[in-house]
């Protein structure tokens, strides 16, 4: 395995503000069977740890705190239940973004290079990321799904489930959290729980944030919003690592 920085210590991160990281989808609904064909379970010995998104034939986006203990990983794409789903491709290299804090989840994005390349079909398709660095408008409705836990004391799910919400302003979302200038905040009905972690913020078919921290043991009524990384804000670093490896094989 080759990694694009050197990790000091332990990956196993923590959050020093009472949240939690490594996060099901709660108050939601089972999405339509291969409507997102660009959702990846990310996998440690065949088990689902967080989600994940195909956003080219070679790389899947997630969080960067999915990394753990250096454990090879490997990704199953195309997958609505999955229990049903034994397909698994290969992790090639670890691109984590070099700026990642795992004691405050600054900078929470990692691209996975996979061996070869994804075949697309009708049920396997990368999703759009944004065009430029802007932030998502407040009242922005957005959705987002995963194979997590349905209640913060509840039991992961084999199958794909997914919830509206709605973005809030930055000056909230630093009121509850502090500083998140690389990070956006939603709430709504329901959310993200264990097991969602690494899974996009989707407004209008582009995928415009990462599942990243909620707030700890309450998935259920949370008191502050979930939290994801603002993909806008690393489009530079995106774009060298995707640029680089398709200059690689031309």
């Amino acid at each position: 395995m080759i990694f694009t920085l050197l990790l000091l210590g332990a990956l196993l991160p923590y959050v020093t503000f009472t949240a939690y990281v490594n996060v099901g989808i709660v108050n939601g609904t089972e999405a339509k069977a291969h409507s997102r064909p660009y959702m990846v379970s990310v996998q440690r010995n065949k088990q689902h740890i967080c989600g994940g998104f195909l956003v080219s034939e070679q790389f899947v986006m997630t969080a960067a705190h999915c990394f753990e203990n250096r454990q090879s990983l490997t990704v199953v794409v195309g997958a609505q239940d999955l229990k049903h789903s034994s397909d698994h491709t290969a992790v090639k290299f670890y691109h984590i973004h070099p700026g990642f804090d795992s004691h405050n989840l600054q900078n929470d994005i990692m691209l996975l290079q996979v061996n070869g390349k994804i075949k697309k079909t009708k049920i396997v398709q990368p999703i759009s990321l944004p065009k430029k660095n802007r932030n998502i408008k407040a009242k922005s409705k957005c959705s987002v799904a995963g194979w997590g836990k349905q209640t913060t004391e509840g039991s992961p799910t084999d199958r794909l489930m997914e919830v509206e919400v709605t973005v809030i302003d930055s000056k909230s979302c630093e009121k509850y959290w502090g500083k998140t200038s690389r990070m956006v905040c939603a709430i709504g009905q329901g959310g993200f729980c264990q097991g969602d972690s690494g899974g996009p913020l989707v407004c209008k078919d582009t995928a415009v944030g990462i599942v990243s921290f909620n707030e700890k043991n309450n998935c259920d009524k949370p008191t502050r919003p979930n939290v994801y990384t603002q993909i806008s804000k690393f489009l530079p670093w995106i774009k060298a690592i995707l640029e680089g490896v398709k200059q690689e094989l031309d």
